[in-house]
Parts: C-alpha cells; structure tokens; sequence
C-alpha cells in the first residue's frame, strides 16, 4: 500500500534534514505505527505521503503508484485525523459530516451511526465552536472514515480524549482493520502504539532506527525471567527466575506448591524502554 524508498525532506528556510534517507513499507489490512518524540519527522512523512508537502528526494508509492504521479483522485482513497482537527467550527457536526461527505464520490457511512458510536448524536445539531477538544477530535475521526478509504492517516488519534472515549477510538480503528483498510498511524503514546500497531518504526531526528512487530521487540529486548511475589511468613516476598532453567528450579516449584502466590509477571520490557534503549531518547 505504501513504500518509502530513501526519502529525504529539508522544510525552506532550515539547515538541518527533517527525514534523512527513510525507508520503509506498509502491507495491505495492516496498522503501521510510526513512534517518535516531538519533532521526529512522523508528521512531516506523512503530510510527504498525503501531499501536503512535496520537494521531496527519493520516491514514495502509494498504492501502486508515485506520489508525484497522483492527482486529485487519491484523495477518495485516503482518509486523514491529525492531532488538531480542521473542521467549520460555524456549522454544526451533522453539517460538517454532510459538507465534507459531498466531495466525495464514494458511498457514505452513516452519519447517525458514526457520531453515536463515538457519543456524539445527543451534540449532532450544536455548532462545533462549543465542542471540547475531545468532542472535537471525536468529530474529526469519523469525519476521516466517513467516506469508506482505503488507506488511512491518524496521528495522535487519542490525543485529549478520556480513557472510556479513548478506547472507543481504538475499537473503530482496529474494526477497519478488520475490514481490510490499512492505516498508518504515528504517535508518541507507547500503550496506544502497543495495542494497536502490527508492526512499529522508531523514528528519532528524521532517522528511522528499528522496524518490527511490538512483540518482538519485547522477546528481543526484554528479560528471559518471570517474577513471583508471594507471601512468606505474613510478609509479600518476591524472586526472580530465569525462564531457561525454570523447569528444574527445585525453589520455584516448592513457592509453586507450598506458598500463597500473589502475582507471577514475565519480565518483558515495554516499547518506551525499548525506544529508550534504541535511540537514547526519551518521548516527550
């Protein structure tokens, strides 16, 4: 669905390359995470991918197709959320969904539906300038599927919502997973990244420096251990154990069968170590 080959961008007016020499691809029905602090170059590949910016090195395909080459028919087949949604704060949700839906050829959703999915119908006639920011970000999300794309852009889609809204979001993304639509997502949020992404890029100063599957950068990078806590004479105890040799481990089966067993936990690392690891940066 995308390929990213050797890409190079330097925004006018700075000495510094915002992406240098990126490489990668998006498989067809996957959610593809690009992970990075503030300033990485996630945004910038993207608005390189969608065409909000060009003069770029290197070549970007998008399905099938260069992205130079493409004209304004892409844009029924991508669907975008950015981190500050763009909608006519004068109008109200309804009116917004059904002004943007007219540029489009393809057949809508609808609208009913989307906006009670994401808790919104109760506010569909109220004018988008008394929306939170959540409700907007809520609102610019279903606008960004309304249409039925085939590829999708979301950058920080959970950005100021609640846990409960939050969840919701993630739910309709990996429904269109589901579907078979592809999305490509970036954002600095490890769990959201966690839950979501088949397969994650650690992008620091427009440098990609690891490209897998959050699992297996966990196996790769974690400890081959589990720790028990347990209760020994009244008081919480725990140990450690390495996995290899856990089978023949006379003191663990002897806590296994003799010993209130309180929490057993693999001792994997998380994708914020990991990129701590990786890159020597903190996300921020």
């Amino acid at each position: 669905m995308i390929k990213v080959n050797k890409v190079n961008f330097t925004y006018e007016k700075s000495k510094k390359s915002a992406l240098e020499n990126v490489n990668f691809e998006i498989k067809k029905g996957e959610i593809f995470g690009f992970l990075g602090p503030s300033g990485a170059g996630k945004t910038t590949t993207q608005r390189l991918i969608i065409g909000l910016l060009r003069g770029y090195e290197g070549s970007i395909e998008v399905l099938g197709k260069e992205r130079r080459d493409w004209g304004n028919d892409f844009y029924e087949k991508i669907g975008v959320a950015f981190d500050f949604p763009n909608l006519y704060i004068k109008l109200t949700a309804k009116e917004n969904l059904k002004l943007i839906g007219s540029y489009y050829k393809n057949k809508l959703e609808d609208i009913d539906v989307l906006l009670d999915r994401v808790g919104l119908l109760p506010y569909a006639n109220k004018r988008v300038e008394s929306y939170s920011k959540g409700m907007k970000m809520r609102l610019n999300f279903i606008r960004s599927i309304l249409h039925k794309p085939d590829l999708m852009f979301f950058d920080e889609p959970t950005s100021g919502l609640d846990p409960v809204n939050a969840k919701i979001i993630k739910d309709m993304i990996t429904e269109q997973k589901n579907l078979g639509k592809t999305i490509f997502l970036t954002t600095h949020n490890m769990t959201v990244a966690e839950q979501l992404c088949d397969r994650v890029a650690f992008i620091v100063d427009g440098n990609i420096s690891v490209i897998d599957s959050p699992k297996n950068l966990k196996l790769e990078h974690g400890k081959n251990s589990i720790k028990v806590e347990y209760i020994n004479y009244g008081k919480l105890v725990e140990d450690t154990f390495n996995l290899e040799t856990i089978n023949t481990n006379e003191k663990y089966f002897d806590i296994m069968r003799n010993k209130k067993i309180k929490t057993i936990h693999s001792q994997e690392a998380s994708l914020e170590d990991i990129f701590i690891k990786l890159t020597g940066r903190k996300l921020l």
